[in-house]
């Protein structure tokens, strides 16, 4: 027995999967962030020799909502295909080049590894493009959904890039431990 489920019903299930799937990535993007110390704010960052390229800091708050948003519809877009060919496979591609955008902010803010983050987005890179042609087989929507967030990963891996050959020394470099402390 086939069923075939009904425009509307198609339309409702891709907008409870939005309701989960857009939430969760942008909750685990922030965390990832927060539990990283990311920012212009984390004290080696602020001394790290910044690229010319670098852009307003405010700017990576932006677009990395608007990617998570794109990112977490992409992924509704797949699962609401019951019963497409490659589902399952384009799904556990996604989970792992999410864990490795989530890997990131850690390995480059926290441990500030900018070689080790480097490797990082580099397998990233990769993972998005298979992550891509995965989706382009299931709903082609959902891979242009994720065309603009590989376009930032690869600014992101020359920044990466652009930070390790400015800032050798400072690769994998701890914090003295010492206080600053400021008088008013």
């Amino acid at each position: 027995m086939n069923l075939l489920a009904s425009s509307g019903q198609l339309r409702a299930s891709f907008l409870r999967w939005s309701l989960v799937c857009v939430p969760v990535i942008i909750l685990l993007g922030f965390l990832s962030g927060r539990m990283a110390q990311s920012g212009p704010d984390n004290p080696w960052f602020a001394a790290l020799v910044k690229p010319a390229a670098f852009p307003p800091p405010i700017t990576f708050a932006i677009v990395w909502s608007a990617l998570y948003v794109m990112i977490g519809l992409a992924l509704a877009v797949v699962l609401a295909a019951r019963g497409a060919g490659g589902r399952g496979l384009a799904f556990v591609v996604f989970c792992v080049q999410l864990a490795l955008n989530l890997a990131w902010s850690p390995v480059f803010f926290g441990l500030h590894q900018i070689t080790g983050a480097l490797i990082v987005i580099g397998a990233l890179d990769v993972a998005v493009i298979v992550t891509i042609a995965l989706f382009w087989r299931v709903r082609q929507r959902a891979a242009l959904l994720l065309v603009p967030y590989l376009l930032w990963v690869l600014f992101a891996t020359y920044l990466n890039y652009a930070f390790l050959d400015a800032n050798r020394a400072m690769d994998g470099a701890r914090p003295s431990g010492a206080a600053i402390r400021y008088e008013i």
